[in-house]
C-alpha cells in the first residue's frame, strides 16, 4: 500500500470553507467539500476568534479535493498564465514577529447569563436551532440544551427552580462584588482560596474567575517553590497526635515567638500563644491549657529545640508528658512536622504579612482573631477544599458536607463555632463498659481495669 499525502490548503481555500461551513454547518460542509467535519470546525473557531488561517501548499496545484477540481479549467477553455514570480527571500530571524503567548492574550471570565437572557436564548433556539443560536448568542450548545433539560425538569414539578426564573440582577457584577469583598476582607487569601470560602458560603465562582477579578484590582500571583513530600501520614481520629513549633516574628522592633499547637487530623488549632521567648514555662503553661479546654492527645510532636526536649537527663515538658501518659516524638527533619510548617507559612502569609500592629496587646488580640477564622471559618485544601479544621475535628464534616450538596450555605445550618460552651460539656468522669463480655474500669480517660482480649493483639 501507498502511503497517502496530506492534503494541504491555502489561506483563501480555508476561507471559503469557513464560509461553507458557517452556511451549512460543519456536517454538510463536510459532505459537500471532502474536508473532515472536525477540521472544518477548528478552522471555524479560529476565524471567530480572530486567528490567522495560515495554509500550505495549495491543494489545487496537488490536484486532489472538490476546490482543485472547481480550481481546474473547463475542456476546450484557454487559460492565460501569469510568470511565476520571482521567489521572495527568506525573512531575517531578528525581523520575525513573535508568536503569541498565553500571557499576551487578555483573561476573561466565564461569562454569566440573566434569566431574561437564558428564557430569550431559549425562546430562540425553539425557532432556529441550538447551532445558530450558539452562534448569534455566543453561548455553547452545551448551555442551550442543559437549561432546555431543567426548565423542562422544573415545569414537569421538580425541585430545583428553572433557570429562567429569579431576580434579573447583573450577574458579572454581583460575582465581582462577592470575590472582593472576600478577597479583601481577608487579603492573604490566593483564589483557590477565595472560591473555595464562597462555595462554602452557597456561591459557586471558578478560580480562574476569581484570578482573573483579583488581578484586575491589584493582586499579583507570587512565587511559590513546591517540593514533592516523600513520606506523607495523617492521624486517624482526633487528639492523636498533637504537633508543636515556635514561630519567630518582630512586632516593631520587639521579637516574639508565636507557639502554636495543631491537632495532626483536623488542622484544628487546639493552642496558640504569644510569649517573649522559647521557655519551656511558656510551652507548659499553653499545653496545658489546651488540654483543659480539649482533652489529652494521645502523642505530641516537637522538634528537638531546649524547650522541648532536654539532650541531656528529663526535660520539665518530657516530665509532664509522662504524668499525663503521653508519648513525645522528635522530629528529625522538617517535613516530618510539615503540617505546622505550613500552618507557619499561612499565619505569616494571611497575617504577620498583611496586618500592622500598634503593639502587643493588639498582637495578641489579633493572633486569637485570626486562630478563630482559621478553626472555624477557613476551608482547608488539605480537607477536601470545603471542610474548615472545626468540621473535622467536632465529627460534623458529613453534615457540612451534606448542605453543601444540597445546595445550602454553611453558615445557614448553624454549623460554626464549638459544639458546646467548655463551661457547659458534659465530660464522662468514671465509666464501666463491658468488652467482649469483660468488665472495664475507666477514670478520668484513664482504664484502670481492662478486659483480658482488649490489647492491640487481640482478635
Amino acid at each position: 500500500m501507498g502511503i497517502r499525502q496530506a492534503r494541504t490548503y491555502t489561506v483563501a481555500e480555508r476561507q471559503q470553507a469557513v464560509e461553507v461551513t458557517n452556511r451549512l454547518g460543519p456536517v454538510a460542509a463536510s459532505l459537500e467539500l471532502g474536508i473532515p467535519k472536525g477540521t472544518l470546525s477548528c478552522w471555524a473557531f479560529l476565524a471567530r476568534h480572530g486567528a490567522e488561517l495560515v495554509g500550505g501548499p495549495s491543494a489545487a496545484s496537488l490536484g486532489v479535493g472538490p476546490v482543485a477540481e472547481a480550481a481546474q479549467p473547463a475542456a476546450g477553455a484557454t487559460v492565460e498564465t501569469a510568470p511565476a514570480p520571482a521567489p521572495k527571500p527568506a525573512p531575517k530571524p531578528a525581523a520575525a514577529e513573535p508568536a503569541a503567548t498565553p500571557e499576551t492574550k487578555p483573561s476573561t471570565v466565564a461569562k454569566i447569563y440573566t434569566p431574561s437572557q437564558r428564557a430569550q436564548i431559549l425562546e430562540y433556539a425553539e425557532k432556529h436551532g441550538p447551532a445558530a443560536t450558539s452562534k448569534k448568542f455566543q453561548v455553547s450548545r452545551f448551555s442551550i440544551r442543559d437549561w432546555k433539560r431543567k426548565t423542562a425538569a422544573a415545569a414537569a414539578g421538580g425541585n430545583a427552580p428553572a433557570p429562567t426564573t429569579g431576580p434579573d440582577t447583573n450577574p458579572a457584577a454581583e460575582r465581582e462584588r462577592r470575590v472582593l469583598h472576600e478577597w479583601r476582607a481577608h487579603p492573604g487569601l490566593g483564589p483557590s482560596q477565595v472560591r473555595n470560602q464562597l462555595r462554602r458560603a452557597g456561591y459557586k465562582v471558578s478560580v480562574h474567575s476569581c484570578r482573573v477579578v483579583m488581578e484586575a484590582h491589584g493582586y499579583v500571583t507570587p512565587t511559590i517553590r513546591r517540593e514533592a513530600a516523600d513520606d506523607t501520614y495523617e492521624a486517624t481520629r482526633p487528639n492523636a497526635l498533637w504537633h508543636l513549633d515556635f514561630l519567630h516574628r518582630h512586632v516593631h522592633t520587639q521579637k516574639v515567638y508565636v507557639l502554636l499547637l495543631i491537632d495532626d487530623y483536623s488542622r484544628f488549632i487546639v493552642g496558640a500563644a504569644l510569649w517573649d521567648g522559647e521557655r519551656v514555662g511558656a510551652v507548659i503553661e499553653t499545653f496545658e491549657a489546651s488540654v483543659t479546654r480539649h482533652g489529652r492527645p494521645e502523642k505530641a510532636m516537637s522538634d528537638g529545640g531546649s524547650a522541648f526536649y532536654a539532650w541531656k537527663g528529663i526535660g520539665q515538658f518530657t516530665r509532664l508528658l509522662e504524668e499525663l501518659e503521653i508519648d513525645q516524638l522528635i522530629a528529625q527533619r522538617p517535613q516530618s512536622n510539615g503540617k505546622l510548617e505550613n500552618l507557619n507559612a499561612n499565619i505569616q502569609k494571611e497575617l504577620f504579612n498583611v496586618e500592622k500592629f500598634f503593639d502587643l496587646g493588639e498582637a495578641q488580640r489579633r493572633l486569637r482573631a485570626w486562630v478563630s477564622f482559621y478553626n472555624f471559618r477557613r476551608t482547608h485544601h488539605a480537607l477536601g477544599g470545603l471542610l474548615v479544621p472545626a468540621d473535622r475535628y467536632f465529627g460534623r464534616a458529613d453534615e457540612v458536607l451534606a448542605q453543601l450538596e444540597a445546595g445550602h450555605g454553611v453558615d445557614a445550618g448553624n454549623l460554626t463555632g464549638e459544639p458546646a460552651p467548655v463551661g457547659e460539656r458534659l465530660l464522662d468522669l468514671f465509666r464501666v463498659t463491658s468488652r467482649a463480655g469483660q468488665l472495664e474500669i475507666w477514670l478520668m480517660g484513664q482504664r484502670l481495669l481492662a478486659a483480658p482480649n482488649s490489647g492491640p493483639n487481640a482478635k
